[in-house]
């Protein structure tokens, strides 16, 4: 029996599901899912107060080959404790949420199966309650718990179907009628498609979109595939944004979208064919919420732009740079509203963003609508959408580096590293440590030595020491390479292969 432990990720649960050639051995077997089912209720009694019987959780999964099974099997798990399970079928991430908080529904608890952009032969979990997704400790306790249960695989359950998906759908079409406030078909004339990546995101178009009168003919692989046949569902991939960037030229579209697997990251592109995603998105949802909110803060991961904080700041906000991973960003924004503090949006340079009017829920199709309210609005009086984002500066060069560590005990040697770094920044000439460093560590390097800045930080999961360069002038992220190289060289144990390289430029 694997090790449940290791299934762990951050705040969701990963493994491998499906055997393949050269692939990993099965670690999200029926028996751990039975196991996580059977936990999940346990701890929701515990969490919320109430019996077995009077439990409902519904659960969800996208578009994979192995996510049927893997429902079916943690649904045992959950009948097996004495709550009730109900089939949503094909879902989003944020649906799932959306069915623990909406009127008519209101489960105690729901599940996603998905493992967002990776590999089809990987699955998960993610969990959530009417108060948003677990944290970690949540999931640790759960899979704590689930390694002492036995289910048998014979275990009856008659889940409940349920469309909850048309509901979702209705949610969002409203929020652009309303905040458009052009009737009840604001997008005729205009031109939107979308990029589903043959996951869970096809319902956009067809319920979205088509309803409320945009044209989306130039859309792309909708049609759900959990082999992903055509390109990774993640839209930080370059050959995936290739797509849709290229049907948004050809198709002559207002406005193109792309989504993950189960929809809780987006980008998107212009109709000029400009990429609207990492920084330039967080700088047009930042634009949008300042409007509506003066003064308020903008949570981000470590790994946003000089320029993304000199926009911030030049519209009225405050820029807070975090932590990566989604639920840092959207954790560090909730404390900043307890401790009074507006925070009003928390996102990452991944795509994930979270907005405070829509219970701080990670949604790419949210992001999106709000997209879309401003495209329906800015068209009506001759402004285009990239009108937004004029003033943010771009980076000249930026570059990221993931470095490989060698080792079983891969995260003691990255603090090493990452020690001898800040001693270095401290007492190089032209570099001088930020003050704003919540992770790994961030150096700004003045005009004469590169003019930008670098962060270098541990990988939330993997033996990967990320290094991401930053620069104002061209030629400057060489220079800024060159000075790190000589001491992240020395560490025999981190691949520097790619530094080398730009550093003899």
């Amino acid at each position: 029996m694997p090790d449940l432990l290791k299934l762990q990720n951050g705040s969701d649960i990963r493994g491998t599901a499906l055997a393949v050639d050269g692939g990993k051995s099965v670690d999200l077997t029926d028996e751990a899912a039975r196991q996580i089912g059977a936990a999940f209720a346990g701890w929701l009694c515990g969490r919320l107060g109430k019996s077995p019987a009077s439990l409902r959780i519904a659960v969800g999964r996208d578009s994979r080959v192995t996510g049927a099974a893997l429902t079916q099997e943690l649904a045992r798990g959950i009948c097996a404790c004495g709550a009730r399970a109900a089939d949503f079928g094909l879902a989003t991430t944020p649906a799932m949420f959306m069915a623990c908080v909406t009127e008519g529904f209101m489960y105690d608890g729901a599940v996603m199966i998905t493992a967002s952009h990776l590999p089809y032969e990987r699955n998960g979990f993610k969990f959530f309650t009417a108060s948003g997704g677990l944290d970690k400790k949540d999931i640790t306790a759960i899979l704590e718990d689930a390694k002492g249960l036995a289910v048998r695989a014979d275990a009856p359950c008659a889940m409940q179907q349920t469309d909850f998906m048309q509901c979702y759908a209705s949610i969002l079409r409203q929020r652009i009628i309303d905040g458009t406030g052009l009737g009840p078909t604001p997008l005729r004339g205009l031109h939107i498609i979308v990029d589903a990546g043959n996951g869970a995101g096809g319902f956009f178009v067809r319920d979205v979109l088509g309803p409320l009168g945009a044209n989306t003919q130039g859309s792309l692989f909708l049609e759900p595939d959990g082999m992903f046949p055509n390109h990774a569902p993640n839209p930080e991939d370059e050959r995936a944004m290739g797509f849709i960037m290229r049907s948004v030229e050809s198709s002559h579209a207002d406005l193109g979208i792309i989504f993950d697997t189960d929809v809780d990251r987006a980008g998107a592109v212009l109709s000029d064919g400009r990429e609207l995603n990492r920084n330039r998105l967080i700088a047009m949802i930042a634009a949008i919420e300042l409007r509506d909110h003066p003064g308020t803060t903008i949570v981000t991961d470590s790994i946003t732009s000089t320029g993304l904080a000199r926009f911030i700041a030049d519209a009225g906000g405050i820029h807070r740079r975090f932590k990566r991973g989604y639920r840092n960003v959207i954790n560090e924004a909730a404390r900043l509203n307890r401790e009074g503090q507006s925070a009003e949006v928390a996102m990452e340079t991944s795509g994930h963003g979270a907005l405070r009017e829509n219970y701080f829920l990670d949604d790419g199709a949210y992001l999106m609508v709000k997209l879309i309210i401003e495209l329906a609005r800015a068209s009506r009086t001759g402004r285009s959408l990239s009108s937004l984002i004029e003033g943010l500066a771009e980076p000249v060069e930026s570059r990221e580096y993931r470095m490989g560590l060698s080792g079983e005990d891969f995260a003691q040697y990255g603090s090493e590293v990452l020690r001898a770094v800040s001693e270095w920044a401290d007492s190089a000439s032209g570099f001088t440590t930020a003050p704003d460093n919540f992770e790994g560590v961030r150096v700004n390097a003045d005009a004469g030595h590169g003019d930008g800045w670098f962060l270098l930080r541990m990988s939330l999961h993997d033996p990967l020491m990320p290094l991401n360069i930053e620069s104002d002038s061209e030629g400057g992220l060489a220079k800024i390479a060159s000075a790190v190289y000589p001491l992240l060289s020395r560490f025999d144990r981190l691949d520097t292969d790619q530094l080398k390289a730009d550093a003899g430029k």
